[in-house]
């Protein structure tokens, strides 16, 4: 199964595509989005062009979004949320499920302590694609948000997968 992780942001949105089979994760593709324009609208449809073009060109066939936090900033926790909307209408577009997880989490799940620095999640993902060229930070964080859907929808497939053998 190949899935996209999307870490949102106004300035810059990290992507990364994995590719998950028989347990083993593989590095397919990352990025990041850089927005361009002079206003916010701009800003999020170039975005929007950037991610549909990814999806297009990378077909994944599952999609996750990191959770905003809200910080001490309204004003940029707002713009936050609404590049966030992008990342996961463009996904949502294409008729995929998403799924959203807190930044705790996914460090939670790639690291293995939920507060992990940058450098602790950058450095985990490198552990687990050797020889990855990660576009930037954003990027790294994408890839691990990625992973951390696919742990999840490995766990889920495998408690179906019980529970139909338990007859459930």
């Amino acid at each position: 199964m190949r899935v996209l992780g999307v870490d949102p942001g106004l300035r810059s949105t990290g992507w990364g595509v994995i590719e998950q089979d028989n347990g083993r994760l593989s590095h397919v593709a990352n990025g990041q989005c850089v927005s361009a324009g002079a206003t916010l609208a701009e800003r999020l449809l170039s975005l929007h062009d950037q991610l549909s073009e990814i999806m297009a060109r990378h077909a994944p066939e599952a999609a996750a979004v990191e959770q905003t936090f809200v910080n001490r900033d309204a004003a940029g926790t707002l713009k936050l949320g609404q590049a966030r909307g992008i990342a996961l209408l463009v996904p949502a577009k294409a008729g995929l499920a998403v799924g959203e997880y807190a930044p705790n989490a996914v460090k939670k799940a790639v690291v293995g302590v939920g507060h992990a620095d940058k450098r602790q999640v950058e450095h985990m993902v490198r552990l687990q694609f050797p020889g990855i060229k990660i576009a930037g930070p954003d990027a790294a964080d994408a890839l691990a948000i990625a992973m951390c859907h696919a742990f999840h929808l490995a766990s889920g497939g495998r408690l179906a997968a019980a529970l139909a053998k338990a007859g459930a």
